[in-house]
């Protein structure tokens, strides 16, 4: 069956009625997927990820994750259906328009009650994606561990697969064996977090209401959230007191920020190539400099 015909099949069975699609619009997409805004001959409206069919599983597990992040305090698109057809991986989300004014109170808020949803260990039941990059994780009982094997890690390994050697692997060791040091006094908890929390995942309503989306989610410390939302931008300071006032940070966190967004820089080196080594060096040297 072609594309088309297979997606307006699914939507059908999906929402236990007749969907006929009338008009399909281009969303753009990201530098991943490729996007489109759907509308049916009743008006009804769906919001479609395409990408090839190999990776059906990123999208199973975004679906997965925005059902996980459901249970939290913020609104995400419902995930429809997802599936392959015509040699393509399709997901079908929620349609819910975005740019109205933000509400960044609601927004902090929100995201601290949904670090209040807790797991008994640190990571997920599957593995997902940060970007088109893997991410493990498979549960561990101890957070320093998680962080060491399941994410700065990883992400180190990738690098030396690519070529990035030299200091960024030695010193990168450095860090990783002096983990425990920045975590003195603090005992993080395993919290929902989406995972992947910059400027360009989070959206409002035409009424106002936040909108997270493109998870990579997983339990961990809820401060590697916090660290991304620094990391690009785009955060004003009433999100950060308003989420500060329903859960207090430690003070350790100005540090702990950049071991967390090292991840991510990490990731960008393995995605987009070079012209972020300078910069997960520095900041491996900057961490290691707080070790004395």
């Amino acid at each position: 069956m072609s594309l088309w015909p297979a997606i307006e099949q699914a939507i059908a069975a999906a929402q236990g009625s007749a969907f006929l699609l009338a008009r399909r619009q281009s969303a753009g997409g990201g530098c991943i997927n490729e996007a489109w805004i759907l509308e049916g001959e009743q008006g009804e409206r769906w919001f479609l990820k395409l990408n090839a069919a190999h990776l059906l599983d990123m999208f199973e597990a975004e679906a997965h994750g925005l059902q996980e992040l459901a249970k939290g305090g913020l609104r995400v698109p419902r995930p429809l259906a997802w599936g392959q057809a015509a040699g393509r991986a399709y997901l079908v989300l929620e349609y819910l328009p975005l740019g109205g004014r933000g509400d960044s109170v609601a927004l902090g808020e929100g995201l601290a009650r949904q670090h209040q949803v807790q797991a008994p260990r640190f990571g997920w039941h599957r593995d997902n994606t940060i970007g088109a990059t893997p991410q493990p994780n498979a549960w561990l009982d101890d957070w320093i561990a998680f962080l060491r094997e399941r994410r700065l890690g990883h992400q180190l390994a990738l690098a030396a697969e690519q070529g990035y050697r030299g200091p960024l692997q030695e010193r990168g060791a450095r860090l990783l064996e002096e983990l425990e040091e920045f975590f003195v006094g603090y005992t993080p908890q395993p919290a929902l977090l989406h995972g992947d929390l910059w400027s360009g995942n989070v959206g409002y309503t035409r009424e106002g209401e936040p909108v997270i989306f493109d998870p990579a989610v997983y339990y961990g410390d809820r401060e590697a959230d916090l660290a991304m939302t620094e990391l690009f931008g785009g955060f004003p300071p009433q999100f950060y007191q308003a989420y500060r006032a329903v859960a207090p940070l430690d003070p350790g966190y100005a540090v702990r920020r950049e071991l967390y967004n090292l991840y991510h820089i990490l990731n960008h080196l393995n995605l987009f190539g070079s012209g972020y080594l300078h910069q997960a060096e520095a900041m491996i040297d900057r961490l290691l400099a707080e070790l004395g």
